[in-house]
């Protein structure tokens, strides 16, 4: 099905091509009301130390309970994503996390001398990852349905930018408001977020009346061939979809080094202000938002998201490794570097992110758009488990040799995610591929 004939007869009304940006519209406002609390929330690091009475230890562990949560429940959400359809899933998701957000800034915030206790913090962080996990695999099986082949990484990449764009409203907003007027807050515009969106996404998010699958085939396009290709077998049993999600988790572990623990970094290392670092988490995760729409664009046109995603990898490993340099020789407080380090750590935070959307993208494309759901929550799985265990290992690490350490950890990181990404399809077995798809799908 082309695009100029796409269209869906539902409750009377039909919505034709342009209907599909409305859909992406809503995927990318999911992905952001929910990653203004996944990333905004750490960004508040400094006043969930002092404001709930935890050390590092503590801190790590109560951030980690977002990742946990999400990652726990990504690989069910796809699956009944796929089973039940989009908008069932994302609507039941947002509400709930809107709901269980709501009741920490009643419950769970600190009171005059009351302050909550950590399993309580812990619990009600974990929760919110549980039900926020829906919107990843969900909105972005949608996006897939409504968008053809040639033109999904650039959707992909936009509803992708949506992580950054959120986690930078995050910042921004969330440490002032702690600062200013407490958590309840906090966790009070952050349900109004995703409440808004739940409702943006009743009236817009519809599926299309069938998918594009066969027409992206004989369109030539070599991810998809192979998605049909393996089929029969689903993305749980295709290694080339595990190899996909493997990379993207260890990718993931610079980024939320970055996100988890970046304000912390600049407070304590460099004794830098709230304004500088906050205006450096949204410059990572502003930076983040446009790299990855240019690249969901440049791959689109070039066909040749593996090569990127494994560049990116290569690159990000030499900035990490950089700044486990700089921060080993200089040591900390050293004021005339504040910019310096504020900047490698913007570069590095942009670089660990651009890939994000093409990474999805492949994913998406391996698994067909049917199985989508499952194969993006594979890819979320693994990515959501970095977050949990990330801002774990940064006090140990910090304990054991200081920051040089940390970045060093993440240089690594970087690092093994380039064998493990999947290598670029060449000609000649791309030609091989589609001749072996084109004779199954024949009559």
């Amino acid at each position: 099905m082309g695009s100029e004939s796409l269209s869906v007869a539902q409750g009377g009304r039909a919505r034709g091509v342009h209907h599909r940006w409305k859909v992406l519209g809503v995927g990318f406002a999911a992905n952001a009301s929910f990653s203004a609390a996944f990333s905004g929330i750490p960004t508040t690091a400094v006043f969930l130390r002092s404001g709930y009475h935890v050390g590092n230890s503590g801190l790590g562990l109560v951030l980690g309970m977002l990742g946990l949560g999400i990652a726990v429940s990504e690989l069910p959400w796809g699956l009944l994503t796929d089973r039940w359809g989009d908008r069932r899933v994302l609507l039941l998701g947002l509400g709930a996390t809107a709901v269980a957000l709501a009741g920490m800034g009643l419950f769970v915030v600190p009171r005059g001398a009351y302050v909550p206790g950590l399993p309580m913090l812990a619990l009600g962080l974990l929760l919110v990852g549980l039900l926020g996990g829906s919107v990843n695999g969900s909105s972005g099986r949608a996006v897939m349905a409504w968008f053809r082949e040639g033109e999904r990484g650039l959707a992909m990449s936009i509803r992708q930018t949506a992580v950054p764009a959120g986690g930078g409203l995050g910042a921004l907003m969330l440490p002032a408001l702690a600062s200013h007027f407490g958590f309840a807050s906090v966790y009070g515009v952050l349900a109004l977020l995703c409440a808004v969106t739940a409702a943006f996404a009743w009236s817009w998010l519809h599926e299309p009346a069938t998918h594009e699958h066969g027409d992206a085939v004989r369109s030539g396009a070599p991810a998809t061939a192979a998605a049909v290709a393996s089929a029969s077998s689903g993305p749980l049993r295709d290694i080339r979809v595990w190899r996909v999600a493997l990379g993207i988790g260890a990718l993931c572990v610079p980024q939320l080094a970055v996100v988890t623990f970046g304000t912390v970094f600049l407070h304590d290392f460099d004794h830098a202000g709230v304004l500088l670092i906050s205006a450096t988490m949204a410059a990572v995760q502003t930076g983040a938002a446009i790299a990855r729409v240019w690249s969901g664009r440049w791959t689109d046109r070039r066909g040749n998201r593996r090569a990127y995603m494994r560049a990116c990898s290569l690159v990000t490993a030499l900035l990490f490794a950089l700044l486990t340099v700089v921060t080993g020789l200089l040591g900390p407080h050293h004021a005339a570097m504040t910019a310096a380090f504020a900047g490698l750590l913007v570069l590095g935070g942009v670089s660990a992110s651009a890939w994000h959307g093409v990474a999805f993208t492949e994913l998406a494309t391996l698994a067909g758009t049917s199985r989508a759901g499952t194969a993006l929550a594979m890819g979320n799985t693994f990515a959501f488990l970095t977050l949990f265990l990330t801002p774990l290992a940064i006090p140990p690490l910090l304990a054991l040799g200081s920051w040089p350490m940390v970045w060093a950890v993440a240089s690594v990181c970087a690092l093994i995610a380039l064998p493990v990404f999947p290598r670029a399809i060449t000609a000649k077995v791309r030609a091989a591929v589609e001749t072996q798809v084109q004779a199954r799908c024949e009559p």
